[in-house]
């Protein structure tokens, strides 16, 4: 095989993985790794000609191309951290392809198949747990296009499709290997089996679920506004603000009436936290207006977010993320509010923070680096943040998970707010910084995906992009227009059942990553005897 033609098939599975990220069909997933699958075998063929490093430079250059034409939109905020950004995590997964490449060669090509398995689920694993979280290209969140496909991700959340897709992929190069050798044997014939029943039962299973689902009753009226503002344009004074206000209570006024339970704004309605004092909530003069507004209507409580920051009297009660200006010690917050017909609010803080631009990585062990946040690309410098998930009460009793933008991308810690007694869900989000690109569009997808895992409604508000409702099902309702300022209303219900993935979590990622230890003790093992 010429180098033309291995550099050609490591284009073309960095290509067809890119697909669903670009609004192409995601089952082309089914087949993505298929071209790199060829070249693991050639060099594994070649082994005595070409060493084992030699097969890592490919797959760098796969994942290289898919990193930049499926997440080329991030750059928008910035270039160089979101590029620096790429390359590690193409670097990252090309190192699970050689290892799993170097069992084959020294080991066995069955054994190598499992290590690639349980390593890239255990590498996905990792971006949503550690403090650089890279977890928009998981395999299995690429066929968020395709719900009614994926209803058994209540079962299995997104790993699960991971774990299909990787298999059907071998299966797939496994079969056409024994067709081009046209050895139609028994091998061949229970690859073909195995192969045709991993990808019809889960299709056929999904499809009766998704054609026999039915939500239980029980409506919630809801009101969304989507204010359309130019986050790169913004103006930050009190003018701009109250003008904000206004646009805001001028929207939800053409789709708020008496039978609306919640009014929902998007993320960060108003961006200047100098105005949003936590510890004068009470007072506050935008609070009161919202309360004003609402109370015109009989049942009508109000869910939006703000920019907010929170006083501490001195260093010892300070968190590590605390600033401190003219002698004044305080955190920034990214905050969800509710605000109930008495005026009385509840809070929630962003957890999952954007690394790079919301926060500074490891910043428990480089304290000193706080300051350096914004030379990776941020926009907001190091934010504060809550220890876990909470809800917001309803004065009727229903708790609401109020998800702030990233923070949708994870589905394991959505479920921490279902396991706290979350009905619905409301997500808040600013998805004008992408403009108009596949930003917006993607991260609509994972919303999807958590309301298929979770089996709870969402409400969805954008500032801009794309505000809806979506269904337990995963099916999007109502969806706005881009750079459209918009007022939408509509009923969804309510839910309090747990689904499996919603009890167990992410299991099949932790269960990679043990599989993943036990085979790299027993690799250590062997080599050392």
């Amino acid at each position: 095989m010429k180098q033309i033609h291995r550099l050609l098939l490591s284009l073309l599975s960095g290509i067809l993985l890119s697909f669903p990220w670009l609004g192409l069909p995601g089952w082309v997933l089914f087949v993505a790794f298929v071209p790199l699958l060829i070249l693991d075998n050639y060099f594994l063929k070649y082994k005595t000609t070409f060493p084992v490093a030699s097969f890592w430079g490919y797959t760098f250059l796969t994942f290289l191309v898919w990193n930049i034409a499926s997440s080329w939109w991030m750059a928008k905020v910035s270039v160089s951290g979101v590029g620096t950004a790429m390359v590690l995590n193409a670097f990252v997964m090309s190192l699970v392809w050689w290892a799993a490449h170097s069992i084959r060669r020294n080991h066995s090509s069955r054994l190598g198949y499992i290590a690639l398995v349980v390593f890239w689920i255990s590498l996905e694993y990792f971006q949503f747990n550690w403090d650089i979280e890279w977890p928009c290209l998981q395999l299995g969140s690429g066929l968020a296009w395709h719900v009614e496909i994926i209803q058994w991700y209540e079962y299995t959340g997104t790993f699960g499709g991971t774990f299909w897709i990787l298999a059907l992929n071998i299966l797939a190069f496994r079969l056409a290997l024994t067709i081009r050798q046209k050895q139609y044997n028994r091998v061949y014939r229970i690859n073909l089996v195995i192969f045709l029943i991993l990808l019809v039962v889960p299709l056929f299973f999904s499809m009766v679920m998704y054609s026999s689902y039915k939500e239980a009753a029980n409506p919630k009226t809801i009101a969304i506004v989507q204010p359309n503002v130019d986050p790169y344009g913004e103006q930050f004074d009190m003018d701009a603000e109250t003008d904000k206000l206004e646009n805001f209570l001028r929207l939800a006024g053409e789709v708020t009436t008496d039978e609306t339970d919640i009014i929902v704004g998007p993320e960060t309605v108003f961006e200047n936290q100098w105005y949003w004092n936590e510890d004068s909530f009470k007072t506050n003069g935008f609070l009161q207006r919202i309360n004003v507004f609402q109370n015109k209507f009989k049942k009508a409580e109000t869910v939006f977010g703000v920019s907010s920051f929170k006083v501490y009297p001195n260093k010892e009660k300070a968190t590590i993320t605390a600033r401190n200006k003219d002698g004044v010690i305080y955190d920034r917050f990214n905050t969800a509010l509710y605000l109930n017909r008495e005026g009385q609010t509840q809070v929630y803080h962003k957890t999952k923070l954007v690394s790079g631009v919301e926060k500074t990585p490891f910043l428990r062990h480089l304290p000193f680096a706080k300051d350096f946040v914004i030379d990776l690309g941020g926009a907001y410098g190091t934010l504060g943040q809550q220890k876990e998930a909470s809800n917001f009460t309803l004065e009727g009793g229903t708790r609401v998970a109020p998800v702030i933008c990233f923070e949708s991308v994870f589905g394991a810690y959505v479920t921490e707010y279902v396991k706290k007694g979350a009905e619905l869900i409301v997500i808040i989000t600013n998805d004008g910084w992408w403009k108009n690109s596949r930003g917006y569009k993607q991260h609509l997808l994972f919303s999807q995906l958590r309301a298929i895992e979770t089996r709870r409604s969402i409400a969805r508000a954008a500032n801009t992009g794309t505000s809806c409702f979506i269904n337990q099902r995963g099916d999007v309702i109502q969806p706005t227009a881009w750079w459209k300022e918009a007022a939408i209303k509509g009923t969804v219900n309510a839910n309090n059942e747990l689904t499996f993935y919603v009890k167990h979590g992410d299991y099949l990622g932790r269960g990679a990553v043990f599989i993943s230890v036990l085979l790299v003790l027993f690799f250590l093992v062997k080599r050392f005897k």
